[in-house]
């Protein structure tokens, strides 16, 4: 794992802390990378990343806790708590809100949006930004991600609570999970050990653009560690936060594998509840495997794809292990063919993945294509050989990569 990470860190792609633990063992907890390149400081497990639209999923879970305590209704329209919500949002819900299927608008797409990310703002006055806008389809005919959507329910969780969303969630989640480096993002506070946020750029590396943070709310505002973050899903997996029947209507797909929240993701008899966020200078990415007790944590502060792409591949190193959930028995042909493809491993080298005869076969270059025997999950093997293929997944279930292990060192691939 620390090879695969370390790779994508001296390509200069990545630049973060890692976590990966599984049944209560961690694997890999490190940092690569700069939390401040100006000073020189590196990146550790207690660093203090902003989470983009990982904040989402906190957000849910603090409207399921208003749901058990009788204080808010998943289906009570948006006016029981904005008595002025437009006559559009008659049938725009809480429960609709949490999957993105009310077709409230996304601001963060509007044109204005890169004019106005700078500006300070209130919860009222983002609200006014789309509430007049036309809805994108009428409420629970479709599925769009929207930042509007968990801005809204911000909102209802500060009316439903008394309490502002910052202090709900610290009172309510944070500080009874020992969670003391994750809070709510704000541009003034001196906050220790904060990472800065970096931007690629063709003439190098350069400090992102400013994001006043009052802007993305319960959409994307807080902050955490990788060590904070381990402690949250080990609660909220662990039952520490919501009763068993909340959690499962947490962690159910409602629409295009978007339950509330979070990503659900059944492939290849495996599951993952993930979500990645971005910000001006930040990827974030977090998952668990509830089968195999399973999470991976990639927070990085320069911005790119590559939290994503470690995620997954981090994700599959730790279930190799042929645990429930993982099949030993061949794939499908029609699910063989997911796998085919291109995979580039440098500029002028590359594996091309095929299926032929119900099996799958990889070839590199002119060489022989060569039969591989399926292991488990997304692992295959050659057969007498010493050589292996794990094949990487992104957020939404698709393979994305794979990751050659040959003669004691790994080979990380993208699908082109």
């Amino acid at each position: 794992m620390d090879r695969i990470v370390q790779t994508s860190a001296e390509a200069g792609a990545f630049s973060g802390a890692v976590l990966a633990a599984r049944d209560g063992e961690v694997l890999l907890d490190k940092g690569y990378g700069f939390a401040n390149r100006e000073w020189l400081i590196p990146n550790d497990g207690d660093t203090e990343f902003r989470l983009g639209s990982i904040t989402k999923q906190f957000t849910a879970v603090a409207i399921m806790i208003l749901n058990e305590r009788g204080l808010v209704d998943l289906d009570a329209p948006m006016k029981t708590w904005l008595s002025d919500a437009p006559a559009a949002w008659d049938q725009v819900t809480v429960r609709r809100l949490l999957a993105h299927t009310a077709g409230i608008p996304n601001f963060t797409s509007f044109d204005d949006f890169q004019s106005t990310k700078a500006l300070p703002a209130t919860l009222d006055s983002l609200i006014a930004r789309f509430r007049d806008s036309p809805l994108d389809f009428q409420p629970g005919e479709g599925r769009k991600y929207s930042n509007s959507g968990y801005v809204l329910l911000t909102a209802v969780i500060e009316k439903a609570s008394g309490k502002t969303y910052a202090d709900f969630l610290s009172e309510t989640l944070f500080q009874p999970l020992g969670m003391r480096d994750t809070g709510y993002d704000r541009n003034a506070t001196i906050l220790p050990r904060r990472a800065s946020g970096y931007t690629p750029t063709a003439g190098g590396v350069i400090n992102a653009e400013h994001w006043d943070m009052s802007i993305p709310q319960g959409a994307g505002g807080l902050y955490s560690t990788s060590h904070d973050l381990l402690k949250w899903e080990q609660g909220l997996f662990g039952g520490r936060v919501l009763r068993p029947a909340s959690l499962e209507l947490l962690t159910t797909p409602v629409r295009d594998g978007y339950a509330f929240g979070v990503f659900a993701i059944e492939a290849e008899g495996n599951t993952t509840i993930a979500h990645s966020g971005g910000l001006n200078g930040f990827n974030t990415y977090m998952a668990y495997d509830p089968d195999r007790h399973t999470t991976v944590i990639v927070l990085g502060n320069l911005n790119g794809t590559a939290p994503d792409m470690l995620g997954a591949s981090l994700m599959a190193l730790a279930r190799e292990d042929g645990r429930p959930g993982q099949s030993s028995a061949s794939p499908e042909t029609t699910a063989l063919q997911g796998y085919a493809g291109i995979y580039e491993r440098a500029p002028d080298a590359s594996i091309s993945i095929s299926v032929a005869d119900g099996t799958l076969f990889s070839q590199t270059g002119d060489q022989d294509p060569i039969e591989l025997s399926a292991n488990s999950g997304d692992v295959f093997v050659i057969p007498d050989g010493d050589a292996r293929i794990t094949f990487t997944r992104d957020a939404s279930g698709a393979i994305a990569g794979l990751i050659l292990h040959q003669d004691g060192r790994d080979w990380i691939a993208s699908k082109s």
